[in-house]
């Protein structure tokens, strides 16, 4: 298993560009089943999980053409239905969060969509009703092997229907869309998710054909079509990649400059970043953050500690509050972080703790961070990544801190961030990674 061992203090300088985005390439990936055309896609991370999905799609049956770096073109012209019920479907699936939006564009186009419990992050639970009570709306049947663990949903004649959503799930939203977009008749989504990414979805749909109406709302309103044709998409940049650049940058004292960011899709993101005391300055669609040697968390205007909490778009996303947390160790004050979509995100603050932080772990969703403003430097130590978005939070730590760091685990990191390491030692960053560590 391999491992960063990272030397702190090195402060970074230049210009990086964020990658495509992580969660935005699932959704689209998964819609290259809706059409038998020819569908390309630009922009495309290399990261391990965007890279399992497409062999996943290659193992399926879709013709998978590499046209450049990040540019893929799919044709889902046959698909095979043999390789749906193996053994190795199964294990590609489990390894793969964003399996689970398979079933929408499968069950649209054929009629059925099979699916292994989903793996991923463990990071609480996930759960999926908010999918298969949607499929059942639009009149398909579920079924679940407890067993084998294996999802099963059939419905040879969709049918439109209004629905409101239990939650507005980024995910559930996306897999209904897409499962909807050929149902007869109208469909009524209430309460769904509205990110930027699943704008981009619905907007590459309606390029095909689709007709969806609403998009940016939460309600989104789909006329039924009988086909979809294909169509060529850029996937935005990562706006988790934009925030931890930004929080790693103002965690380091360093000046960074953060190029073609969409600022128009990034929502609340900069503007809570302002409330953190970062100064950052827009140049076009460019970020450039100043070196700053201290900044102060602002309070609420009784005075009150400032709470930064995850929230449905256009609220704060909650891949992130890892980053803000971890930014708060240095800052000049105090802080709530509430992370209340997920019950397991914050225990990674233990290694924090260990390595000289002042965090109280209120319970599995909230913990006060009370920052040292570089009084006092993070130490070295070892750690390991438990999630994505935790490992990059423990490695801008690492990267402050007095002495060098062992990460271990990376893979996770991997997972979200393309050749993270490589890209921030060419802005001065000193990370080595070692490769089949025991």
């Amino acid at each position: 298993m391999a491992v960063f061992k990272v030397e702190g203090g090195h402060r970074l300088r230049g210009e990086i560009t964020p990658q495509g985005a992580k969660n935005e390439a699932l959704q689209i990936l998964c819609a290259t089943l809706l059409t038998p055309q020819r569908v390309v896609v630009r922009n495309i991370p290399r990261i391990l999980d965007v890279m399992q999905l497409i062999e996943l799609l290659r193992c399926m049956g879709v013709e998978v053409e590499q046209l450049a770096e990040d540019a893929y073109a799919f044709c889902a012209r046959d698909i095979d239905f043999e390789y749906l019920k193996s053994d190795d479907y199964r294990q590609r699936c489990t390894r793969l969060r964003g399996s689970v939006m398979l079933i929408g564009p499968m069950l649209a186009r054929f009629g059925v969509g099979y699916i292994p419990k989903p793996g991923g992050d463990k990071i609480g639970r996930r759960r999926l009703d908010t999918h298969f009570l949607g499929f059942q709306k639009l009149g398909a049947k579920f079924n679940f092997d407890i067993a084998d663990e294996f999802f099963m949903v059939e419905g040879r004649e969709l049918k439109g229907t209004y629905m409101l959503l239990d939650e507005a799930s980024v995910t559930g939203t996306a897999n209904i869309v897409m499962a909807a977009v050929m149902a007869k008749g109208r469909t009524t989504i209430y309460n769904a998710a509205c990110e930027p990414y699943l704008q981009q979805l619905c907007k590459m749909l309606n390029r095909m054909g689709a007709k969806i109406s609403g998009i940016a709302s939460n309600l989104l309103e789909i006329e039924g079509v009988e086909a979809l044709g294909g169509t060529e998409h850029r996937l935005l940049p990562d706006m988790i990649e934009v925030g931890s650049f930004i929080g790693m940058a103002a965690m380091n004292r360093s000046e960074l400059t953060i190029k073609d960011v969409s600022f128009e899709n990034l929502g609340i993101i900069p503007a809570q970043f302002a409330r953190m005391g970062i100064r950052f300055e827009q140049r076009g669609d460019d970020i450039h953050i100043p070196q700053q040697d201290h900044y102060s968390i602002d309070t609420f205007l009784d005075g009150s500690i400032m709470t930064i909490a995850d929230a449905p778009w256009p609220g704060l996303t909650p891949d992130l509050l890892s980053i803000f947390l971890v930014v708060a160790t240095q800052a000049n004050g105090a802080v709530l972080i509430h992370q209340k979509m997920f019950e397991s995100r914050l225990f990674f603050v233990d290694k924090l703790i260990d390595m000289g932080a002042q965090i109280i772990l209120c319970d599995p969703h909230r913990a006060t961070v009370i920052g040292h403003d570089h009084r006092l430097c993070l130490r070295a130590t070892r750690m390991t990544s438990p999630d994505i978005r935790a490992g990059v939070a423990l490695l801008i730590a690492a990267m402050s801190a007095e002495g060098v760091s062992t990460i271990q685990n990376i893979d996770q990191i991997d997972r979200g961030y393309k050749d993270i390491d490589g890209r921030l030692n060419a802005l001065g960053a000193k990370i080595t990674r070692i490769d089949n560590c025991k």
